[in-house]
């Protein structure tokens, strides 16, 4: 499973994740969450709806550059559109249908970003029961 939000962070972990699936003769499931967090201030009118289609226009975007990259490697993939919160949402997919890994990018945001805004990266490692590869963004120590 590749998790993916379309930034750069996670088209590198796109990449890793294609890599393996080519390597092992697996499948990518490609995963978007269409994050509801962005609507929880929000009051439910025309703006909130706009903002959701444009989310959701984002992760069919992003799903179809992965399946333009799997294509292109000669990987199956299976494109799948999550909504909610991002990192239960990942946690829940990988575990309920037995993934054998889960591949995502991280940011690496430090200090108070790290503390304001949180990981879903760190989230998915520490709570779930798949193993799961984190893939550093450009310019990350290790780099």
């Amino acid at each position: 499973m590749v998790a993916t939000d379309g930034s750069e962070c996670s088209k590198k972990a796109v990449s890793a994740g294609i890599e393996l699936a080519r390597l092992s003769g697996g499948v990518v499931y490609a995963v978007y969450v269409v994050s509801t967090d962005y609507f929880s201030s929000m009051a439910v009118d025309a703006g909130w709806e706009s903002m959701y289609e444009f989310l959701k226009k984002e992760g069919k975007e992003t799903l179809e550059y992965v399946a333009a990259a799997c294509k292109e490697a000669g990987v199956p993939v299976e494109p799948v559109m999550l909504e909610g919160h991002p990192a239960p949402e990942l946690i829940d997919f990988a575990e309920d249908t037995a993934m054998d890994l889960v591949v995502m990018g991280t940011t690496g945001r430090t200090g108070l970003n790290r503390i304001l805004l949180g990981s879903v990266a760190g989230h998915v490692v520490r709570h779930c029961k798949v193993p799961v590869m984190v893939v550093r963004g450009k310019g990350q120590p290790g780099n």
